[in-house]
């Protein structure tokens, strides 16, 4: 059975580079944010129906690689992130993100805490309150009951926990 690992957590935090990181240590496949290649075309002028429609994108995704991977599917971003995302811009979430994220659980979510260096980026908003947006995540998480450790560190001591967390399912 392939084990789903979500890699969750605020803008900059290093996310996507710890799931490419993990797909090719343990020599498996992972599936990059659909966010980044969806607002590159039409920009941060997004409405809440985007979102809904980059969770949808996210979500069709990973379905596609499910069965390509051999034993785990590293998922760079989750419903998560479209959850807190809408709340935090829009004041709301729509349902079937909501639905989602309470019902769809990954076997690990590796919850990317913010204390790498913010690196500019025209897609990213949040610059000045990322550890706040953390706590939204943990918060979240903690409410379904989540299997989630917090992945925090830089450099070698960062990844060697996330591979030790994924080895721990």
């Amino acid at each position: 059975m392939i084990k789903r690992v979500a890699i969750t957590g605020p803008e900059s935090s290093g996310k996507t580079e710890l799931a490419s990181y993990l797909a090719d240590h343990f020599l498996d496949l992972w599936v990059p944010e659909f966010s980044r290649e969806y607002l590159a075309e039409m920009g941060l002028a997004y409405r809440l129906s985007d979102i809904e429609t980059i969770a949808r994108g996210q979500f069709q995704r990973e379905e596609q690689m499910i069965s390509k991977a051999k034993k785990y599917l590293f998922c760079d971003t989750d419903f998560t992130v479209t959850k807190i995302w809408s709340e935090v811009v829009f004041g709301r979430c729509p349902d079937w993100i909501d639905t989602r994220f309470k019902e769809d659980h990954y076997d690990l979510y590796l919850l990317c805490y913010p204390d790498l260096p913010w690196k500019p980026d025209p897609l990213r908003q949040n610059p000045d309150n990322r550890k706040d947006l953390f706590l939204l995540y943990q918060k979240a998480l903690v409410s379904i009951g989540a299997n989630f450790r917090q992945v925090d560190g830089v450099g070698d001591e960062r990844t060697q926990k996330a591979i030790s967390f994924v080895l721990s399912l």
